[in-house]
C-alpha cells in the first residue's frame, strides 16, 4: 500500500499492510530543521509550517498527517487592524502586537516568540469577558470563506509526495477560549458562573463560524478533517465539554461522515472519557494522542478492548520518557509493545503524545519507522 491509503484505511478502523507511523512533530521538529528562527516562520512566514511539515515526514519516513500543520486557511472578512513586529536583542526574541479595530473599540494581544520556541502569549486579547465580548462578537460574526488556492497548493505538495491531505478545525469550548481571555482559566470559570450567556453564545458563534468552514471544506474533498481540541478534559470538565464541545464535534462529524470523509480528533492531556464519548456518541473516526499517566489518563489495551470496534485509536509513546530521554533500543520497544496492545482488528497508528521536543534525537524518530517495518503487522 502507499502511505497515504496506508493512513487512511487504519483511520477508518480498517486493517492496511502494516501499521502506519506518524509521532507528533508539528511544530518544534519541522521548524528547527528549517534552520530560520521560529519568528521567521511563525509571524514573518518566510517558510509555511505545512511545508517545514511535509519536508520533515518526509525525511523522518512517516506516515505523515498534514492537517495537524495545515492551519485554517479561510479569508476572513476584513477587519481593520495594525501589527507592529518588534525585535528584542536582550532576549533574541520577536515581539507581535496586534490591535483589532471593531465598532465597539478596540482588542489588543501580544505574543512573543523566541529563537527556538513557537510564540506564547504576553497579553491576550479579552481584557474583561463583560466588557469585551460586544467587540470580540462582532469579530466573530464576520464572515468567512476557505482560501481554496492555500487548499489547492497544500494539496499539490501532500499528493506529490503521495501522502494523504487533510484539513483542522477547531471546536468550541475552554480548551479554544483559554488563550484569548485574561486570566486564562481562573477567568473562564468566573464567567462560568457569573456571564454563563456569554460562554453560551461564544460557544454557538464558534459551532456556525466552524460549521460554515467545514461545510466549505468538504467540497474540496480532502482525504480527511481533523477537529481540534487539545486539553478538552483537562481544560475543563467532561460536563462543560459536553455542552460546549460535544454539539460541534457530533455536527461536524456527521457531515464528514455523509461525505465520505474520516474524522481524526485531537485532545491531549486527559482523554479516557473522551474517547467514550466520541465512540459513543459521535461520528469520529479516529482519536489521539491518548497520552499515558501522567500527562493523559489512557491505557491503551483498555481502551482496544473497550472501543477498538468503534473508534481507530492513534498514539501513545511518552513524548519525553520514551522519545526525548529514551534510546532507539527504547523506542523500538514502547513502539513494539504498543502495537501489540492495539493491533487486533487493525484500526491502530502508531503515534506518540502531543508534541516531541524540539531536541528529540534524530535516531529515535527513525527507530520508529524501523519498529513498524519490523513488528507493525496486524493481529
Amino acid at each position: 500500500m502507499t502511505s497515504k491509503g496506508r493512513f487512511l484505511a487504519a483511520m477508518r478502523n480498517e486493517v492496511p499492510d502494516r501499521v502506519p507511523v506518524t509521532p507528533d512533530i508539528s511544530n518544534y521538529i519541522p521548524v528547527k530543521r528549517t534552520g530560520l528562527p521560529f519568528w521567521e516562520v511563525y509571524f514573518e512566514h518566510r517558510v509555511p509550517l505545512w511545508r517545514a511539515y511535509i519536508d520533515a515526514a518526509e525525511y523522518y519516513r512517516l506516515d505523515m498527517w498534514i492537517g495537524s500543520c495545515a492551519g485554517v486557511p479561510v479569508r476572513t472578512e476584513e477587519v481593520e487592524a495594525d501589527e507592529v513586529l518588534t525585535f528584542l536583542p536582550e532576549r533574541d526574541a520577536m515581539l507581535r502586537r496586534t490591535t483589532r479595530h471593531t465598532p465597539h473599540g478596540d482588542l489588543t494581544e501580544e505574543e512573543i516568540c523566541f529563537r527556538g520556541e513557537p510564540p506564547t502569549h504576553t497579553e491576550r486579547l479579552i481584557k474583561d469577558l463583560e466588557a469585551d465580548w460586544p467587540k470580540m462578537r462582532w469579530l466573530l460574526s464576520r464572515e468567512v470563506t476557505v482560501d481554496v488556492e492555500a487548499i489547492a497548493e497544500i494539496r499539490q505538495e501532500a499528493e506529490r509526495r503521495d501522502q494523504a491531505f487533510g484539513l483542522v478545525v477547531g471546536y468550541p469550548g475552554f480548551q479554544a477560549w483559554i488563550g484569548t481571555v485574561h486570566g486564562g482559566m481562573e477567568a473562564l470559570t468566573y464567567a462560568f458562573m457569573d456571564t454563563a450567556q456569554i460562554l453560551d453564545e461564544w460557544a454557538q458563534l464558534g459551532l456556525a463560524r466552524g460549521t460554515q468552514i467545514v461545510r466549505e471544506y468538504l467540497d474540496t474533498k480532502p482525504d480527511y478533517l481533523g477537529l481540534g481540541g487539545s486539553g478538552t478534559l483537562t481544560l475543563a470538565s467532561p460536563e462543560l465539554a459536553r455542552r460546549y464541545a460535544l454539539p460541534a464535534i457530533r455536527e461536524w462529524s456527521a457531515m464528514a461522515r455523509e461525505a465520505g470523509v474520516p474524522t481524526v480528533l485531537h485532545s491531549c492531556g486527559r482523554s479516557r472519557e473522551l474517547v467514550r464519548m466520541l465512540a459513543e456518541e459521535t461520528n469520529v473516526s479516529c482519536v489521539n494522542p491518548l497520552e499515558i499517566p501522567p500527562m493523559g489518563d489512557v491505557d491503551l489495551a483498555e481502551v482496544k478492548a473497550a472501543h477498538g470496534s468503534q473508534i481507530a485509536l492513534m498514539g501513545n509513546l511518552h513524548t519525553t520518557a520514551v522519545m526525548l530521554h529514551g534510546t532507539p533500543q527504547g523506542v523500538l520497544e514502547a513502539a513494539r509493545e504498543a502495537i501489540l496492545a492495539a493491533r487486533d482488528g487493525g484500526g491502530f497508528i502508531l503515534s506518540t503524545g502531543d508534541q516531541c521536543p524540539r531536541e528529540t534525537p534524530e535516531e529515535n524518530l527513525f527507530a520508529l519507522h524501523r519498529a513498524v517495518e519490523e513488528a507493525g503487522v496486524y493481529g
